[in-house]
């Protein structure tokens, strides 16, 4: 057979073994519905789902053919009763329920027909509390059945919306192409989008936009490559490797209880404790560049760990790394900061670890989903502060930590943070607003930097120093004020001399943590996170330890 993408002669044989994928280019070839379902789900488990047949012909349309006669065209040549086949099943062991749409069937077009498919689709997911996945390809609404197709955008959107109130899991899958009503309805809603390379998906065409506007399209423009740097998509996932992913995303279920405790004490929990150090050594140590970063915590500490992208508005912002992970066998959503690792390219390409507005949005969006699910929320924080650019203020930088500052205030699950390295200001608080704060042995946190606070109130750089001193930013000071709730050891010389041994204690010390709050209830842990922060400006004198909770 002749590749659709490189026009290369391709063995048939090994095409079907590799999926549907050119196996020189990496082409996608489009699947049909059922393909779609017998390479997805486990064999043998699909039950059909089937919703009431809707009027054949609503507004008895005809073009240059009668619409009755279309879909007697397109049901013969398919075998489908309409674009979309739903089947209730099994991924890697995991119950789902699956609605595939097909292409050939009018074009995927969203009708009455589809919509209710899908909508039954979303309703035995509810009925069955089981996660939903929608498989799209659709070039938008049936133009046949004239604005009850416009109504069916709303319809589905409702049926999704239902499931979000019930904290059920939804996934989307986009594939090749997907626009119109489908992609600015069910497709683009679901908790977790993922979509196959080279996928387009978009609510115009590109035909229409460059006649609409006169403007010649950039190159893989509204391709997935495209989505996922713009953040519209969390991942970009070859066929292949399909089932493996969707099998962890389907597995993401509430704790019923926390992780095992380590055998011993992992948090250091007063501040005699903890070793006395210079202050300025400690933001040296806080800042060397071999410090992991969330990204190795979470490959040491996380398994079936599946990194999810973007803010769902405008980007993706690679100082910001989240997604859902096991941490001593239990489900977990955690979100870090990133510096980037040693190399200065490295941190150049993840802006140092300092966010811009979608970093925090897409933080809040991976909060929010956790707390759909019900899973419990690890915030790792090593950052200079938030992105000072120009960019960043024409997005709403101030506007973006703020609302990480209130969700954070009410999110309904279990919430630990980590200074694991440098908490600059609200850039850092903006992911700490937690039941339990730790600080790493050699981590800081300040207010402002030492340097920035030398400039301004000592008129010199040269002062950061006696800034740092007088901030009274490390650990054993956080501790003793009460900002941190305990202190995680490191390795000694510090968590960049040993990375496998600074992860185990901090997992660890998140065992421990998370063990004595994931049998809250939400209002006990929203009345002790309230209070947590209400202590702080409500007692005077350095060091009193008095009005410190006990909860």
């Amino acid at each position: 057979m002749r590749c659709g993408g490189c026009a290369a002669l391709v063995y048939g044989k090994r095409f079907l073994r590799g999926l549907g994928v050119c196996p020189d280019c990496g082409w996608h070839s489009p699947l049909t519905a059922r393909q779609r379902l017998e390479q997805l789900l486990d064999p043998g488990s699909a039950v059909p789902v089937e919703a009431p047949e809707p009027p054949p012909d609503p507004l008895g349309f005809a073009d240059t053919r009668p619409y009755p006669d279309r879909l007697a065209e397109a049901r013969a040549a398919t075998g489908l009763r309409d674009a979309v086949l739903c089947a209730r099943g099994l991924v890697e062991g995991r119950p789902v329920v699956v609605a595939a749409m097909d292409f050939r069937f009018l074009g995927g077009s969203l009708g009455c027909a589809v919509g209710g498919l899908i909508t039954e689709a979303a309703r035995t997911s509810l009925r069955e509390g089981v996660p939903l996945l929608l498989v799209t390809a659709s070039g938008g609404a049936r133009m046949q059945e004239g604005v009850l197709s416009l109504m069916q955008m709303a319809r589905t959107a409702r049926a999704m919306a239902e499931l979000d109130e019930a904290g059920v899991l939804t996934v989307s899958l986009v594939t090749d192409p997907t626009y119109g009503g489908v992609a600015a309805s069910f497709a683009t809603l679901s908790d977790v989008i993922l979509a196959e390379p080279g996928a387009r998906l978009g609510f115009a065409g590109p035909r229409v936009i460059e006649q609409t506007t006169g403007q010649r399209l950039p190159e893989g423009f509204q391709t997935a490559e495209f989505l996922l740097a713009n953040g519209m998509v969390d991942d970009i996932v070859p066929r292949p490797a399909l089932r493996g992913v969707l099998g962890r995303l389907l597995a993401l279920r509430s704790p019923a209880h926390g992780p095992r405790r380590p055998d011993g004490p992992a948090v250091l929990r007063g501040a005699d404790r903890v070793p006395d150090r210079d202050a300025w050594e400690a933001v040296r140590l806080a800042r060397h560049s071999g410090r992991p970063t969330t990204a190795d915590y979470a490959g040491h500490l996380l398994d079936e760990f599946t990194e999810l992208h973007g803010d769902r508005l405008a980007e993706d912002c690679p100082a910001v790394v989240g997604g859902p992970g096991r941490l001593a066998g239990m489900p977990v959503m955690v979100i870090g900061h990133h510096k980037g690792g040693p190399g200065l390219a490295q941190r150049q390409r993840r802006k140092f670890g300092m966010p811009t507005p979608g970093g925090y949005r897409k933080a809040a969006r991976l909060m929010r989903l956790a707390a759909k699910l019900r899973l419990p929320v690890v915030t790792l924080i090593d950052t200079p502060g938030a992105n000072p650019g120009p960019d960043a203020e024409r997005g709403g930088q101030a506007v973006a930590i703020a609302e990480n500052l209130r969700l954070m205030s009410r999110l309904p699950v279990p919430v630990v943070a980590v200074l694991t390295g440098e908490g600059g200001s609200g850039g850092a608080l903006a992911l700490a607003v937690a039941d339990r704060v730790l600080v790493c042995e050699n981590g800081v946190y300040s207010v402002i930097s030492p340097e920035g606070c030398a400039a301004i109130l000592w008129k010199s750089p040269q002062a950061a120093p006696t800034a740092a001193a007088a901030l009274r930013l490390h650990a054993r000071e956080l501790l003793r004020l009460g900002v941190a709730d305990g202190v995680v050891p490191e390795p000694e010389g510090g968590a960049h001399r040993d990375h496998a041994r600074a992860a185990a204690l901090l997992g660890d010390a998140l065992a421990e943590t998370l063990a004595d709050l994931v049998p809250w209830d939400t209002a006990r842990l929203l009345a002790a996170r309230a209070g947590r922060f209400e202590q702080f400006g409500a007692q005077t004198g350095f060091g009193s330890q008095t009005g410190r909770r006990t909860s």
